[in-house]
């Protein structure tokens, strides 16, 4: 019988379902206090998970789901930075 590989699963932050990992972003809160896009999903650091998708991400910011799942306060200029690299 073969071995079935199991997908990894995240709840993305905005929408707050169960996704596979390879279908959201991950925004990381770094050891250096910076908050960045992480498009490898591997750098060290705190990460939380959003669909990159517009509704998702103005949810996360209404309800200060970032804020929450990375446990800082994040300035308006790294907002605005996020919001211009998640939206298409």
């Amino acid at each position: 019988m073969p071995k079935v590989k199991k997908i990894p699963q995240r709840m993305c932050v905005g929408c707050q379902e169960m996704k596979p990992k390879k279908e959201l972003i991950r925004v990381v809160r770094t050891p250096e206090e910076t908050i960045e896009i992480d498009p490898t999903g591997k750098r060290s650091g705190r990460g939380a998970y959003i669909c990159p998708d517009e509704a998702c991400f103005l949810k996360a910011l209404k309800a200060k789901r970032f804020e929450k799942a990375l446990k800082c306060p994040i300035s308006s200029e790294i907002i605005d930075e996020l919001g211009k690299k998640l939206v298409k």
